[in-house]
């Protein structure tokens, strides 16, 4: 967004298909709020916009299915496409470049060149590290050469989606290619990892927007992960937690249980070692589209021990159990009474009845010489 130059709101009147500054402020608004980014943020987002200072951004792709594209293009409460291209100078993208070939190799020359140090580098897919790119290669040249020279004179770094972050799918057993995540390839660089296959995408947004209202990054985990989104497992929030706690789990597929919407713990749900905010910001803008939401466990798509490498319907140990603080075992171990104990709780109950007995007794006992003492007062 360019600011006008006689305009009483200061931005640029738009075509009927781009957002209107008070559409634009909302948007601000719901994004802002999605992400925990503070009200006044709002208001330093608008000003960044039409300061004509969007941060410039080179976007690759290596080993993928650009399922995380395809998520970030179909989010629409905010629509994160528009609101994204609004904040920020989208310079580089396969998938949605117009040119191809030898021009879009030039762009990406172009860019890295004119916006050294300042531009943001995200990555989506794995990186194969074997044969010297003989499994993929980009405009001719081997995906590592090409990530070791873009993120060189970047500002910033975002692995987006589980295959950038740790290797993803084409990582796992046996992994011919060597398939490797942007921070092991990369190794001395520092790098801000949005797991999930695909990841939510407004924790794109958030990381983004943050960037490009304060040029800082979201604080991070110990895994390079925002924790605005990944500080919780999904366990914790899921709504089906009460069915957990209760003890009322899902059998087997299709049974009575899973009808009711009981848990899914026993049938695999890794939610108790995942962490994610997917029971919270659910897909699609719509309620229910996830996993959990459509009576499927969680496959734990976000973590390297557990997707694909963790059979699916594998049952996981609860990472940390929250209120209430022990839970039900999935196999209730049921002991037998032993005649010892039995001879305990006779004897228990023998003397309580026994206390209770003498206690009457003498109650009944003191009522009558109170009686006795309140009769001869009255002769």
């Amino acid at each position: 967004m360019e600011p006008e130059e006689s305009g009483r709101d200061g931005f640029k009147e738009r075509d009927s298909r781009a957002l209107s500054r008070r559409e634009f402020l909302r948007v601000c608004s719901v994004a802002a709020a999605a992400v925990g980014l503070p009200a006044w943020a709002v208001g330093v987002m608008a000003e960044t916009a039409t300061a004509g200072t969007r941060p410039p951004v080179v976007w690759l792709h290596f080993q993928e299915c650009t399922g995380c594209t395809e998520t970030l293009l179909r989010a629409s409460h905010p629509d994160v496409s528009e609101l994204l291209l609004d904040l920020i100078s989208l310079d580089y993208h396969e998938t949605l470049f117009a040119a191809a070939g030898t021009q879009a190799e030039a762009a990406l020359r172009a860019a890295v060149k004119k916006n050294a140090g300042k531009y943001v580098c995200v990555v989506e897919g794995a990186i194969p590290t074997r044969d010297e790119g003989a499994y993929c290669r980009i405009g001719g040249r081997p995906p590592m050469e090409i990530l070791r020279e873009v993120t060189h004179e970047a500002g910033a770094v975002i692995a987006v989606g589980s295959c950038a972050s740790w290797g993803g799918i084409p990582s796992a057993d046996p992994n011919p290619t060597g398939a490797v995540g942007v921070p092991e390839a990369l190794q001395r660089k520092s790098v801000v990892c949005l797991p999930g296959c695909p990841p939510n995408p407004y924790t794109l947004l958030g990381t983004v927007l943050q960037y490009a209202t304060f040029g800082t990054l979201p604080a991070l985990d110990g895994l390079g992960r925002p924790a605005f989104a990944y500080a919780r497992t999904i366990h914790e929030d899921c709504p089906r937690r009460s069915q957990f706690d209760a003890g009322r789990f899902v059998e087997k597929f299709g049974d009575e249980g899973h009808r009711k919407g009981y848990c899914l713990y026993k049938t695999g749900c890794k939610g108790p070692r995942t962490h994610a905010n997917c029971s919270l910001r659910q897909f699609a803008d719509i309620p229910g589209t996830w996993p959990v939401g459509i009576g499927h466990p969680c496959v734990g798509c976000t973590e390297q021990s557990l997707a694909f490498r963790v059979p699916i319907h594998a049952t996981v140990e609860i990472e940390r159990p929250t209120p209430p603080d022990g839970y039900p075992p999935i196999h209730a171990d049921h002991g037998g009474i032993g005649p010892a104990a039995v001879g305990v709780a006779g004897l228990a109950i023998g003397a309580l009845l026994g206390a209770g007995a003498m206690a009457a007794k003498k109650l009944g006992e003191s009522r009558e010489e109170g009686e006795g003492e309140k009769d001869e007062e009255a002769k």
